[in-house]
C-alpha cells in the first residue's frame, strides 16, 4: 500500500513538472514580413507565424495609433486555420497572412507613428494548456499623395525621337519620371545638369528624358508620375504635341553564303541560342530570338547610368563624311530563296566610310560596355548620363575598357563587319533609358538647344 501510495505521488509530481513545464515551452515565431517601414493610404500586410503543425488557437494582428487599436485579423478556434484570402499554409509549420492596412482598414487613420500588433497562441500538452507570443512592429504612416509641378514648357516629340522634362517632385524621397504609353523614363535630380556653368539649385527640381518608341501610337498617353516608400501615388498631365514620322520599308535578300559568313561567328560568342538543323533555322533563331536577347542586355544598362549630365556641347558627333546605309525604324523583311522568311525593325544608323574607318565617341561619357554582343558583333556602350547613351556596333577592335571616361571625338575602335554585317560599317543608336531612339535629333544643334538647353536655362 506503501508502495503504491509512493509510486501515485511520484506520479502527481511528474505530471505536476509536466503541466509546470509545458507553461515554458517556446511560443509560435512571427515576423511582419510587410510593410518594412512606411503605411500608405492602402497598404499590404504580410505577416508569417510559425508553429509545430501550423496549430494556434488563437491568432490576432492589430493596428495601434494614438492608444487605439483596431483589428486587421483574428482567428480563435482549435485545429488549423482553413486556408483563405487572408491565409495560406506554406509547408507544414508556417502560416502566412496577408491582408491591407489603409483609410478603409482603419478608421481614423492619421500620419505619424504606428504600430503593428501580432499575438498568437499555440496548444501544448495535447491542448491541456497554451503558449502565447507577441510581436510588435513599428511604422510611419503616410497619406499624402507625391505633389507635382511641371517647370519646362513646348515639349514637343516625334515617333521614335526624345524629349526632356523639368519639374518637381515632393517628398523627396519619391520615385518620379514620365509614363510614356506605360513605359517608364526615371527622373534625376535637376542638379546633376549644368548650362552655362550654373546648375538648378531647387532640390525638389528633377529632369526626365524621355521617348515615344517608333512602335507607339502617336497618342499613347504622356504624364508625370511619383511615388513615395508608402506607395502612394501621384500623376499629372503636362503639355505636349506628339507628330507621327514616316519610316522606311526595305527588303533584305539572304542566302547561304551570307549565312555561313555571319552566323557561326555569331554563335561562337553567345549560350543564348543554338544553331539550328539548317541555315535557314540558324538564321532565324540569330535574327530573332538572340536580337531580342541583345536587346534586353542593352537595356539593362539604363540601371547603370549616371544621376548627373556627363555629355557636353550643343550636339553629339554627327559621324561626317559617311554615307547613310540604312536608317532608324527601317522595317525589313528578310527574304530566302525567294520567301519572306522574316521581319525585324533595324533601330540604328548604319553608317559606312572605307575600312576600318576610326570610330569616335559622340559624346562625353562613361563605357559600360565593350566586348562582343550577338547580333551586333564588338560592341561599345557609352553612358552620358540621366539615362542617356550611344552604342557603337559591328567593330572591328575596341579601344576602350568598360569604367574608363571617354571625351567627345576620342576614339574607342574601328568600323569592322562582326555581327550581322554584310559589309564594313558602323551600326550607331541613342538610346534613353534602354529604349533606342532615333540618333539624327541629338545630331542637330538646333533640337538640342529647343529640347534641352533652353528648359534648363529658363529652370534656373
Amino acid at each position: 500500500m506503501r508502495k503504491l501510495l509512493v509510486v501515485l505521488v511520484v506520479l502527481i509530481l511528474v505530471a505536476a513538472g509536466v503541466f509546470v513545464g509545458a507553461g515554458y515551452a517556446t511560443g509560435p515565431s512571427i515576423t511582419v514580413a510587410a510593410p518594412q517601414k512606411y503605411v500608405g493610404i492602402s497598404t499590404s500586410l504580410e505577416v508569417v507565424v510559425t508553429a509545430p503543425g501550423a496549430q494556434v488557437s488563437k491568432l490576432t494582428v492589430e493596428f495601434e495609433q494614438h492608444g487605439t487599436r483596431t483589428p486587421l485579423f483574428n482567428f480563435s478556434g482549435t485545429g488549423k486555420i482553413t486556408e483563405n484570402q487572408h491565409v495560406t499554409l506554406e509547408g507544414t509549420d508556417t502560416l502566412h497572412v496577408k491582408t491591407v492596412i489603409g483609410r478603409e482598414s482603419v478608421k481614423g487613420l492619421r500620419s505619424g507613428v504606428g504600430r503593428i500588433v501580432v499575438t498568437a497562441v499555440r496548444p501544448v500538452l495535447f491542448g491541456v494548456r497554451k503558449v502565447e507570443a507577441t510581436g510588435a512592429h513599428d511604422v510611419d504612416v503616410r497619406l499624402e499623395r507625391p505633389k507635382l509641378s511641371v517647370v519646362s514648357n513646348k515639349h514637343y516629340i516625334n515617333a521614335g525621337g526624345s524629349e526632356m522634362v523639368v519639374y518637381t517632385v515632393t517628398p523627396d524621397d519619391a520615385i518620379s519620371g514620365v509614363s510614356v504609353g506605360g513605359v517608364e523614363y526615371p527622373g534625376f535630380p535637376a542638379a546633376g545638369a549644368t548650362v552655362d556653368g550654373v546648375a538648378i539649385s531647387d532640390p525638389s527640381a528633377r529632369i526626365a528624358f524621355f521617348a515615344l518608341r517608333y512602335d507607339q501610337d502617336v497618342d499613347a498617353p504622356i504624364k508625370l508620375f511619383a511615388r513615395d516608400p508608402a506607395g502612394n501615388t501621384g500623376t499629372t498631365e503636362f503639355d505636349h504635341r506628339t507628330f507621327p514620322k514616316p519610316f522606311k520599308n526595305s527588303k533584305i535578300n539572304v542566302d547561304d553564303a551570307f549565312i555561313e559568313k555571319v552566323v557561326p561567328g555569331i554563335l561562337e560568342t553567345t549560350t543564348e541560342v543554338k544553331a539550328g538543323s539548317n541555315n535557314l533555322e540558324s538564321f532565324l533563331a540569330v535574327n530573332g530570338e538572340l536580337r531580342k536577347k541583345n536587346a534586353e542586355k542593352i537595356a539593362s544598362f539604363a540601371a547603370q547610368t549616371s544621376p548627373e549630365m556627363l555629355w557636353k556641347g550643343v550636339t553629339f558627333h554627327p559621324f561626317g563624311n559617311t554615307a547613310v546605309e540604312a536608317a532608324f525604324a527601317d522595317r525589313r523583311t528578310y527574304v530566302y530563296q525567294g520567301k519572306d522568311v522574316d521581319k525585324q525593325t533595324h533601330l540604328g544608323f548604319d553608317l559606312a566610310s572605307v575600312a576600318n574607318t576610326p570610330i569616335m565617341a559622340a559624346n562625353r561619357g562613361k563605357v559600360l560596355y565593350a566586348e562582343p554582343l550577338g547580333i551586333y558583333g564588338n560592341c561599345v556602350i557609352i553612358d552620358h548620363g540621366m539615362g542617356v547613351q550611344s552604342l557603337y556596333a559591328h567593330l572591328s577592335s575596341i579601344s576602350v575598357k568598360v569604367g574608363d571616361m571617354v571625351e567627345k571625338e576620342a576614339q574607342i575602335g574601328r568600323s569592322g563587319t562582326t555581327g550581322m554585317a554584310a559589309g564594313d560599317h558602323l551600326h550607331f543608336t541613342m538610346l534613353v533609358n534602354g529604349q533606342m531612339v532615333n540618333p539624327v535629333e541629338w545630331w542637330d544643334g538646333h533640337w538640342i538647344e529647343d529640347r534641352i538647353l533652353r528648359k534648363l536655362r529658363d529652370a534656373k
